[in-house]
């Protein structure tokens, strides 16, 4: 048993005890305490744990070794299902808390869970221009390796704690995704183990339907045990632009005319109000001015998001360089700005020299502690969405977004979607730019309603041919789902490797009913 699900334990316990001792108001409207004094303590064991088992394992050279076992242990798992007459369907057995998901799958409890225990980096091949990895390995792992040997992903999605399988069954994105695409389009192979317990590998070219199914599957094909990625090389630093916007027609131009340019290698664009933006440009390059470095990734620096902020309150274009690791990390201490609705005070410069270094505190525990009554109040009064859509619906989609939910800020990330076979291809037949606009916080319009609100924007989106990252809630009908994503090839995959009895729909594991 993994150690530190005992101080998981030890957490719930606490917890309970304080709900035992009718503290709950605390946990409840004041739990910065609790996040402060117990979770963050926690978060760095767990930093400090996985950080040296990977690096352990790595340089041992014994993840292959390991890793042919923990294969043949799911095959094993798999065709023991099979031999109880296959009376439920599979899922795997990691626990709902530890993904990024906000919300716990109900699934996990009445599912036959599957053990794969599979986290490490298992090879480099810089000739080949590829990373062999397992599916729970996450990106901080990912690039903390790759960087230090002068190699890089080229679509890094921002938190640390995101793993590949959860991007690759899932989707993912960051800023050089105008060029590359999502994450699912820097992935040359993919290994499953099927529902008949068979081990199979499949590329662009070797079981090609297979390969253009999995993304966004959620699962619902068959275990994911390894993939292989793209790399490529890395410089030191990335050159960043900052450049402030008024006027939502200014801002969306200046977006289209950034996201077009090929040179520049990352595009992001952060909207602080209906008119008000800062849209960011940066490239890669070994050289930097001394005066205008800035180490972001450091824990006594502004959270990221209230840096960019001053670029618009100042309202000058300005240049700074940036390690390129606090680059790609650079929401990670402050979730994006979620914790600000966490911890009020995180970026208090006493706060950030003092403790900043233990931030952030773990999603996973975060949703082990949070509660029934915190999981309401957050479904209710707190919205986290990534829509995508077309670019050249980008002005509509804000101003509906301010109309029906008024977060703030929007995070505003353009990527190149090619046509593909699977679930998520444009309409016509040529690639097409789209635009992640992701709102993260506590909606400002009066009477908002989760349901309501949250199934106006989703009709918005199907209706301009965009798509719903599914790791959110999701409102959708069962018909309304498949009118937003194309179930032909996904179906056909489903039938012909005998799915429909192993696994549940796509459907039925990220629906709401289907969370709490």
């Amino acid at each position: 048993m993994d150690p530190l699900l005992g101080l998981c334990a030890l957490a719930v316990l606490f917890v309970l005890w304080i709900k035992v001792k009718g503290l709950d108001y605390v946990l409840v409207h004041q739990r910065w305490i609790f996040v402060c004094l117990f979770l963050l303590p926690l978060s760095v064991v767990f930093d400090v744990y996985y950080y040296v088992r990977a690096w352990v394992i790595f340089k041992m050279c014994s993840a292959p070794k390991l890793h042919a076992e923990r294969v043949r242990a799911v095959q094993r798992q798999v065709r023991d299902w099979k031999k109880e007459n296959r009376k439920v369907h599979m899922c795997t057995g990691r626990p709902g808390w530890l993904t990024v998901s906000l919300r716990v799958g109900k699934y996990k409890k009445t599912h036959k869970n599957i053990t794969i225990n599979m986290m490490d980096i298992l090879q480099v091949d810089t000739e080949r221009q590829v990373v062999r990895v397992e599916p729970l390995a996450n990106m901080g792992q990912v690039t903390h390796l790759l960087n230090s040997i002068g190699w890089t992903l080229p679509v890094v999605p921002e938190l640390d704690d995101l793993t590949v399988g959860g991007l690759i069954m899932g989707t993912g994105i960051e800023s050089s995704s105008h060029i590359y695409g999502l994450f699912q389009h820097i992935c040359v192979a993919y290994e499953l183990v099927l529902a008949d317990g068979s081990l199979v590998r499949c590329t662009e070219k070797e079981n090609s339907d297979l390969f253009y199914s999995v993304p966004w599957s959620c699962g619902t094909l068959g275990f994911l045990v390894a993939a292989e990625i793209r790399i490529i090389p890395a410089r030191k630093w990335v050159k960043l632009r900052y450049e402030p916007v008024r006027g939502l027609d200014a801002v969306c131009r200046r977006f289209a005319e950034e996201s077009d340019n090929k040179e520049n290698q990352f595009v992001e664009g952060l909207q602080f109000s209906l008119d008000e933006a800062v849209i960011m440009t940066g490239t890669m390059t070994d050289h930097a001015e001394p005066e205008k470095i800035n180490r972001i990734g450091f824990y006594y620096k502004p959270w990221f998001f209230k840096h960019v902020e001053s670029h618009l309150k100042e309202g000058r274009v300005a240049v700074e360089y940036i390690p390129l690791r606090h680059y790609y990390h650079r929401h990670t201490r402050s979730i994006f700005w979620e914790l600000q609705d966490i911890i009020p005070f995180g970026n208090n410069p006493l706060f950030r020299y003092a403790f900043g270094w233990m931030v952030p505190p773990k999603i996973s525990l975060l949703k082990l502690t949070q509660g029934e009554t915190i999981r309401r109040l957050y479904e209710q009064h707190h919205v986290v969405q990534d829509m995508l859509v077309p670019s050249k619906h980008m002005h509509t989609a804000i101003s509906r977004f301010h109309q029906d939910v008024h977060v703030y800020p929007l995070w505003l990330c353009p990527f190149s979607l090619p046509h593909q076979p699977g679930m998520v291809h444009p309409k016509g037949d040529e690639e097409e730019l789209y635009v992640d606009i992701g709102a993260y916080g506590e909606p400002r319009v009066k009477h908002f309603q989760a349901q309501t609100s949250m199934r106006q924007l989703e009709k918005f989106v199907r209706d301009v041919h965009g798509f719903q990252m599914l790791y959110a809630d999701v409102y959708m009908e069962r018909q309304e789902f498949w009118e937003m994503f194309d179930g032909t090839l996904y179906q056909k995959l489903r039938k012909e490797l005998d799915c429909e009895g192993a696994f549940p729909e796509v459907y039925d594991k990220i629906c709401k009913a289907a969370r709490h």
